[in-house]
């Protein structure tokens, strides 16, 4: 039917006729908006911008609460969660017709449905507040911009233990993510796709049109338009390439490093700390030690701790930020290394290349899965990243001194 039958069907109607419609969610949704049908636990919606994910997560939840279920609303942040997947436009308030609104107390962090129903708010920024709290099911969004993604999926789930069929849905752009790609390859787990033109019906005038102008011909276009996952020719670093270089510790090192990317307040970005040891000619990544919320003197404590624990040789530290007081703040903190300062004149990617080069040679190990470390690799130079790679750069500035930029004799230890 063209536009012009349908406004005029349209104004035939009265107002309770168009009120059903405007509420028959499967008469407009999309295929990728619907549940899939099968036995899933997790139900995950990859789609770009604008693509109509809140609506599918709102539209999901609210079917849950009209059978009086406890649910879990997890955000990037609080205010993510109250302004988006409960106040925003495609949110739980705004979906909901006038006699089944829910009510948002904003003291209880919950939101109430007049059927009793209850959705209780979280921050993935705080794993352990989902520790305790238990569900029917729960509702995810935009997963890949969670500062902890591994730590509150994992909390989330364990609290997804009521009824007999306990259900998640995850809805988010995605990202090149370890914790995606493990999410993704899990049996239980189904996903569905959309690009942000498949819902252009529902998108003001003029948005795809500023997608592309701010997308177009680059990478990220995928990703934020056609809501792709970057892939192996994109990204310097994949989950496949990484799988590859693991391996055991080895039990004599010719030295022992930890990379240090600093950072200046306690309220900026995370401070990166890695250790890395040589051995058998090869790089391995034993620990990640890095630290968030920390003042410069408490971090400074913490590298000490660090060259402690892994005896190691010396501290490479970016002095970027800081300067000189970077290595004040160690020596105050009778660091047992010796320091030696870095400065980085090029871009991230460009000294994360021939370090990836590495790991592609096999030249560098990781002792273990260090999840927040591999990925902030994965997502380094894509300009993906909501923060700073702090871990990446400190491993980075570890791995570059122990196989590209070699300095002094190094002797023979024993862990």
């Amino acid at each position: 039917m063209d536009a012009p039958r349908i406004r005029r069907a349209l104004a035939s109607l009265d107002q309770d006729e168009l009120r059903l419609i405007e509420h028959d969610w499967a008469g407009w949704s999309h295929l990728a908006q619907r549940p899939p049908d099968g036995d899933w636990a997790t139900w995950l919606f990859l789609g770009g911008r604008g693509a109509g994910k809140t609506r599918a997560g709102a539209e999901w939840l609210t079917l849950q609460a009209a059978r009086g279920a406890r649910l879990a609303l997890v955000g990037p942040t609080l205010h993510d969660v109250r302004e988006v997947m409960i106040e925003g436009p495609s949110g739980l308030r705004a979906i909901a017709p006038a006699h089944r609104r829910p009510v948002y107390e904003i003291s209880r962090r919950r939101l109430v449905w007049p059927n009793g129903a209850v959705a209780h708010a979280f921050s993935a920024e705080d794993p352990e507040s989902l520790r305790g709290p238990q569900f029917h099911a729960g509702w995810a969004d935009e997963f890949c911009a969670w500062k902890r993604p591994g730590d509150a999926l994992a909390m989330l789930r364990l609290g997804m233990r009521l009824g007999a069929d306990p259900r998640l849905v995850i809805t988010t752009t995605p990202k090149p993510m370890a914790t995606l790609t493990r999410l993704l390859a899990e049996p239980t787990t189904v996903s569905t796709h959309a690009p942000t033109g498949v819902n252009a019906r529902n998108l003001s005038r003029g948005f795809l049109a500023g997608l592309e102008a701010l997308y177009g011909g680059t990478r990220l276009a995928a990703q934020e338009v056609d809501g792709l996952i970057l892939g192996s020719g994109e990204a310097l670093w994949t989950q496949e390439l990484l799988d590859r270089c693991r391996g055991g510790t080895p039990r004599d090192f010719r030295k022992v490093v930890v990379g240090l990317d600093p950072t200046t307040t306690a309220e900026g970005d995370s401070c990166g700390i890695v250790v890395v040891g040589l051995a058998e000619g090869k790089a391995w990544v034993l620990a990640d030690e890095s630290v968030s919320g920390k003042r410069p003197r408490d971090w400074a404590h913490a590298v000490a701790r660090t060259v402690a624990r892994h005896e190691a040789d010396w501290v490479i530290a970016e002095t970027n930020q800081g300067g000189q007081m970077v290595e004040d703040l160690l020596r105050v903190a009778k660091c047992g290394a010796r320091i030696k300062p870095v400065f980085a004149t090029r871009s991230k990617r460009a000294r994360a290349e021939p370090v990836a080069l590495l790991y592609d040679q096999g030249k560098v190990i990781h002792c273990g899965y260090f999840e927040k470390l591999e990925d902030e690799l994965m997502g380094l130079g894509l300009g993906t990243g909501e923060h700073s790679p702090d871990r990446a750069d400190a491993l980075i500035w570890a791995v570059s001194h122990l196989l590209l930029n070699r300095v002094g004799t190094p002797s023979i230890r024993t862990l």
